[in-house]
């Protein structure tokens, strides 16, 4: 047996409600913080925690080449700096940050790497320094949803077991875990397409038939105010050891 928790794959205990950004606040302290920020995407979560917690600088990383040119047209965030790169080689030397965060992007690592990128997590947190990562559940209707077109099963166990690694060898230690989940309400169908299918960063191979599959099991949960999922999440908090 492991003589440390292990970070799970689902809950023992039912959820809470909340917003990602209320677990981040619970769990770690960013102001005035050096931040990595692991696979930002649109960078709309990076621009709420600069809003939020007041960091003192982020460098944000994402490895879809068109989204990163578009972030670098952002020009209102003088504290982040956008940064083309994977997880699994940062680009700083040893201990330059306080937090590092990967906000739903562990999973999208390639497995073959995603110890690397562990391996470089720890070695660019200062010591003690904090890694938070927030991961999907694969559980719920809404990842039902999801699974027709893009099932996530195989990388999300694999994520979770490279979390389970580092832990096994004493890159950290778990300080803590934490399921919930966040209401996603969706006015129409274009804008779940637009959020889940219209994407750059996941290459998607939809025939006809099976969009046509998506849109009936879309449409088929709609009431008068849109669609309404529960997305079930976890979040691990890791300290550097």
């Amino acid at each position: 047996m492991p003589a440390h928790p292990q970070v799970l794959f689902t809950p023992v205990n039912p959820y809470r409600t909340a917003e990602d950004l209320d677990i981040i606040g619970e769990l770690v302290d960013l102001q005035g913080a050096d931040v990595l920020e692991l696979g930002c995407g649109a960078a709309w979560t990076t621009r709420r925690i600069v809003e939020r917690f007041r960091p003192a600088r982020v460098v944000a990383t994402e490895v879809d080449r068109i989204q990163h040119e578009n972030n670098l047209q952002v020009q209102d965030l003088p504290s982040v700096t956008f940064r083309y790169g994977g997880a699994q080689a940062i680009a700083d030397p040893d201990g330059t940050y306080d937090a590092v965060l990967m906000l739903k992007s562990l999973h999208h690592v390639p497995m073959p790497v995603m110890d690397q990128a562990l391996g470089e997590i720890h070695r660019v947190l200062k010591p003690g320094g904090r890694a938070l990562f927030l991961e999907p559940v694969y559980a719920g209707p809404f990842n039902d949803l999801l699974r027709l077109f893009n099932d996530e099963g195989e990388v999300r166990a694999a994520a979770v077991a490279a979390l389970n690694r580092a832990l096994d060898q004493g890159l950290f230690t778990l300080e803590a875990e934490v399921f919930y989940e966040t209401p996603g309400i969706y006015a129409t169908w274009e804008d779940f397409e637009n959020h889940f299918l219209k994407v750059t960063h996941t290459p998607l191979a939809i025939s006809q038939a099976l969009y046509e599959r998506i849109r009936a099991a879309f449409l088929a949960q709609m009431t008068p105010d849109g669609v309404h999922f529960r997305k079930p999440h976890r979040v691990d908090l890791l300290r550097q050891t």
